[in-house]
């Protein structure tokens, strides 16, 4: 489904990302972890073509995305607050994306009634503009936003990040259901090894911006996750 293949980003001298070679098949649940600046965002912001490879190319279902917009109505995301548009109320956004994704307003409403539970009342209905929204309410909007038209690959940067733990707990069970469908390609980027160890059936570990572990998700993953990073910790200090 998404293949790459002798990816590099340079800014200037310093290389942020070097991944020679990296195949996330479709409907695979994909983890990315590694620490401030390993280049998770970097790798998403070139799976979205947000940024230029410095060399190599990225590959969603035999689309170039540097070089051809034809990924685009079959792949959705949400990074960061960026994405949204802050004078819209959130049912002004959910329509504007469906619009984006030939989704009528019927369409749209279907979507939203499976997510009441996920929104918490706190969502629609609510007469407020998104950029009078909390940072978690903000991110359930962006979230849910993604899903919308069917995409078949999803990308999501920290989706877990300022959500409180019942909230968390929800979008765990969203994104396994979409995973045990098998029909969807979900991509992960979480700080948080147990989040995503529960939801990801594959995890990458990135650290300076190369892959150092590529993980068949198992009983002992969080184990192993939580010793490499200690192991990295314990190297820093004595450094």
């Amino acid at each position: 489904m998404i293949t790459t293949q002798g990816l590099t980003k340079k800014y200037g001298s310093q290389t942020v990302l070097n991944i020679e070679h990296l195949e996330i098949p479709k409907g695979q649940s994909f983890g990315l972890v590694g620490n401030n600046g390993a280049g998770k965002t970097t790798y998403f912001s070139l799976l979205l073509d947000l940024i230029q490879p410095t060399t190599g190319q990225i590959v969603n279902n035999n689309v170039q995305v540097d070089a051809n917009e034809d990924w685009k109505p079959f792949t959705a995301s949400f990074i960061d607050e960026s994405f949204l548009i802050g004078y819209l109320t959130p049912e002004e956004y959910f329509y504007f994306i469906g619009e984006l994704r030939g989704q009528n307003k019927a369409d749209v409403n279907a979507l939203l009634a499976n997510f009441e539970d996920f929104f918490h009342g706190e969502i629609l209905g609510q007469r407020k503009y998104l950029r009078d929204l909390s940072k978690g309410n903000q991110k359930k909007v962006g979230i849910v936003a993604s899903f919308i038209g069917n995409p078949q690959v999803i990308i999501l940067d920290e989706p877990f990040a300022n959500l409180d733990p019942t909230t968390q707990i929800r979008l765990k069970a969203i994104i396994k259901d979409m995973a045990a469908q098998k029909e969807v390609t979900v991509l992960v980027s979480s700080h948080d090894l147990m989040h995503v160890t529960e939801v990801c059936e594959r995890i990458v570990v990135l650290n300076k911006g190369e892959v150092v572990r590529d993980i068949q998700t198992s009983a002992e993953t969080l184990r192993e996750l939580e010793s490499y990073f200690a192991g990295n910790l314990q190297t820093a200090e004595d450094e």
